[in-house]
């Protein structure tokens, strides 16, 4: 019997090995993960989880019902060590094998950490990728305390607004010249600088950190400007790497991520990868989507090629992120703008990317109805003029008319 083996128990994993059983795939399933429970929902961490708003079980994407009624064999608390992509066999930390007919790699991504050598390793440094992380952080969310985040991206921006949410004093340190400089365009970041400003949050950019204080907890930081400041612990959200490991050791082409074709299949016929690890063709660009919404979408597309199928991957970009009230609905890339055009509702506002006469993407901050046009706008290919999109007078739904 044909054995399907996915390495990766996350957001992709679980979506190939749904998507293989719910299109009749009839062999053996083995889903291998790394952490000690189930596959779980990874951006409500730095959100309601780490509020209280959630609980543990809710995070979890399918009830432990759900692998047995499916007959899918998965493998928690379990590491897989190598591949040996001739002998179709994986080796797992736990001392068994595995041989496979299909492998998937599904692996996501890896945070950047900070060097010890600047204090990287002193209690009370936490990331922000999985359970672990955000159970081991979230006791020192309370009131009152003073927490230092390192990076000014979503993660530490969403890390920033949970903590003044629960009374702590926060400062934001982004080396960069603006938050969300690698991401979104200015106008998106003097929103969101503007917004966290109202909420207390002390966001300096342009400054870096020289290193964190302590003997063996952290107490405080030196910034690159010079400057120390009293902390209690440190949240570092400086960005993540795809985690390529195995596929290396598969011997499988890499390139910043495990290269994949549009079958999601990597340069060995038998091995495929999804997610975070893996990069995709764009309009003729190489990339890598980190969400959610590509996580599952090309997991799926992977599960119907091992299947037998031959089905192709568009992908079609979106993300968001929660930030106090404010709700941020992205569509598209915009990789390759020149241009960026404000349009401003009742209750939010959108910004919409232009390369020349060309839409790439919208950011829409509490503003869905403009998000949901701009986004069945790019998929269809479709660039209203901008002058139509800065005009309050605009009925926007009607430029999704033929």
């Amino acid at each position: 019997m044909t054995h399907i083996v996915v390495i990766g128990a996350g957001q992709a994993g679980l979506s190939l090995v749904a998507k293989l059983r719910s299109t009749g795939f009839d062999g053996d399933i083995t889903l291998i993960g790394a952490e000690d429970v189930p596959p779980y929902q990874r951006p409500p961490l730095s959100k309601a989880y780490l509020l209280g708003d959630m609980t543990e079980e809710r995070l979890y994407l399918r009830p432990a019902a759900f692998y047995v009624d499916n007959n899918i064999d998965l493998r928690l608390d379990t590491s897989a060590v190598s591949i040996d992509s001739a002998a179709k066999t994986v080796a797992l930390s736990d001392g068994s094998t595995l041989h496979y007919d299909k492998l998937a790699l599904t692996t996501g991504s890896l945070p950047r950490t900070l060097p010890a050598a600047i204090g990287g390793m002193l209690d009370g440094v936490f990331g922000v990728r999985d359970l672990k992380d955000a159970d081991a952080m979230a006791p020192a969310f309370t009131a009152g305390k003073k927490l230092l985040i390192i990076g000014g991206g979503y993660i530490g921006l969403e890390a920033a607004a949970v903590a003044s949410k629960l009374g702590l004093q926060v400062t934001l340190v982004e080396m960069g010249d603006r938050i969300l400089q690698r991401v979104a365009a200015p106008q998106t970041s003097d929103f969101f600088r503007d917004l966290h400003a109202a909420h207390g949050v002390d966001i300096r950019e342009g400054v870096g950190l020289d290193r964190l204080l302590g003997d063996d907890h952290v107490t405080g930081a030196r910034l690159t400007d010079g400057t120390e400041i009293d902390i209690d612990f440190a949240v570092v959200g400086v960005g993540i790497m795809p985690a390529t490991a195995l596929a290396s050791s598969a011997g499988v082409t890499v390139d910043n991520g495990i290269v994949t074709n549009d079958h999601a299949q990597t340069s060995d016929p038998d091995i495929y990868a999804a997610g975070d690890c893996a990069t995709l063709t764009f309009k003729g660009q190489t990339i890598r989507l980190e969400s959610v919404g590509n996580a599952i979408d090309q997991a799926e597309i992977a599960a119907q090629n091992i299947g037998g199928g031959d089905v192709s991957y568009t992908p079609r970009p979106w993300f968001w992120s929660d930030q106090y009230d404010c709700k941020l609905q992205i569509a598209g890339l915009n990789i390759g703008y020149d241009a960026v055009h404000v349009r401003i509702g009742d209750k939010g506002q959108s910004h919409w990317y232009y390369n020349g006469d060309t839409l790439l993407a919208v950011d829409a901050m509490n503003d869905p109805r403009n998000y949901m046009v701009g986004k069945r706008l790019i998929e269809a290919g479709r660039s209203p003029t901008p002058a139509q999109i800065t005009d309050p007078e605009t009925d926007m739904k009607a430029l999704l008319k033929p």
